[in-house]
């Protein structure tokens, strides 16, 4: 895969359903990036703390990063430093919504910003800040993983609580692994509640 050839800066998002490999797609830069002797800072929210803890990004097949763990969108932006040329988030969907302004101002800057999360929450819906981060990306992938029910395309997050759907009620953010999620494809995808009508989409009953 080629780098994105703009003009001083860029936003890039690599977005998809978990197990579907978007940290190591974002590992994968970012070595990219070393190697041709750029300035690199990788970051990851602090919510993270799975598969080696809050001073790395971590794969699921063992891949390692140092980063440095953030609280909020502010508390990123402070911590760039002046020389940065790129700028790697790990889990940018558990930030706020201020990590819109924060890369697109770094993007202006010249900084090549590299932003990898879950797009949809376990109920099917935009996660967090990513719908937005998605619209003002130069560059969008879009990964998938392999639906545990049907062997198809997975892009849906199936959340389990003692191996059962959760219910649509449950809290939106939740971290955990295979113990608690699972990669499903729309038709597999099961969210249990009174009625999906309650997530506001018109039409279903």
């Amino acid at each position: 895969m080629m780098e994105y050839a703009g003009r001083g800066g860029w936003i890039e998002v690599v977005s998809g359903v978990m197990f579907s490999g978007k940290s190591e797609e974002l590992l994968r830069r970012v070595r990219r990036a070393t190697l041709a002797r750029k300035h690199v800072q990788v970051f990851k929210s602090h919510l993270d703390e799975r598969y080696g803890g809050l001073q790395v990004v971590s794969t699921h097949d063992g891949g390692q990063i140092r980063s440095e763990p953030v609280s909020t969108s502010v508390e990123l932006m402070a911590r760039v430093r002046p020389d940065t040329e790129v700028l790697a988030v790990d889990e940018v969907q558990f930030l706020d919504q201020g990590i819109v302004e924060v890369a697109n101002a770094l993007a202006d800057r010249g900084v090549r910003v590299i932003l990898a999360g879950t797009d949809m929450d376990f109920r099917g819906c935009p996660f967090g800040p990513m719908a937005a981060l998605l619209a003002v990306a130069e560059k969008v992938d879009k990964l998938q993983a392999i639906c545990v029910r049907c062997g198809q395309l997975a892009t849906r997050n199936q959340r389990l609580i003692d191996g059962q759907p959760a219910p649509a009620e449950g809290p939106t953010i939740q971290v955990g692994g295979l113990e608690s999620y699972e990669a499903r494809c729309r038709a597999c995808h099961e969210v249990p509640s009174a009625g999906r009508a309650q997530l506001g989409i018109p039409g279903v009953p």
